[in-house]
């Protein structure tokens, strides 16, 4: 029994794995999760997304970004001023020690200007990462779909945030009174006439 548990938790770990990247370490910051969303044909700019973790006892900090994919890569944040978020470069993005830092979607990120051939969903590309005392380290970028909000292509319709394909739906079938919060659909009970 302990071998066959053991065995779906290293099957499951490697799954999870491929689904959300593999992971780089420099000495002391581990780097996960690395991605990125594809962009229109003709976008000059485009941005990753990942996971830093400081492994070490003391501070560091990302310091730069580099990558073949743009002629310009910056680390950046997003900040609200007067109601509006805006887009800015940032010196460094600090790393304390034993703490997760996500870039993510509105946050920090590393941003790529001057983009020589699109991000298409599928691709892969590299980014080497600068930190101020672990050095440089090279982590796999996956391209995931334009509305993607994580790894393994999490969009705002994933794990039921509202995602609807009206071209699987057969209105015959839908009873708005069955409709939950948020506009999801909640299971009539078996023998509940649906209105037409």
């Amino acid at each position: 029994m302990i071998a066959r548990l053991a065995a779906v938790a290293v099957a499951a770990t490697v799954a999870l794995g491929a689904l959300c990247g593999p992971a780089a370490a420099a000495e002391g910051v581990a780097a996960t999760d690395a991605w990125a969303r594809a962009g229109a044909p003709a976008a000059k700019a485009g941005a990753a997304f990942l996971t830093l973790t400081n492994q070490g006892a003391a501070a560091d900090r990302l310091v730069a970004a580099e990558s073949p994919v743009a002629d310009k890569t910056e680390l950046h944040t997003h900040l609200m001023d007067n109601g509006v978020m805006k887009m800015r470069p940032v010196d460094a993005i600090e790393l304390p020690p034993g703490s997760p830092v996500m870039l993510k979607p509105g946050g920090l990120h590393v941003m790529f200007l001057g983009l020589k051939q699109p991000l298409t969903e599928g691709a892969r590309f590299p980014v080497t990462l600068v930190f101020e005392k672990a050095g440089r380290l090279t982590v796999d970028v996956t391209v995931q779909g334009a509305a993607a909000m994580g790894p393994g292509g999490m969009g705002a319709g994933a794990m039921g945030q509202g995602h609807m394909n009206p071209g699987h739906m057969n209105p015959g079938h839908m009873n708005p009174g069955h409709m939950g919060q948020g506009g999801m659909m909640n299971q009539a009970p078996a023998g509940t006439p649906q209105k037409q």
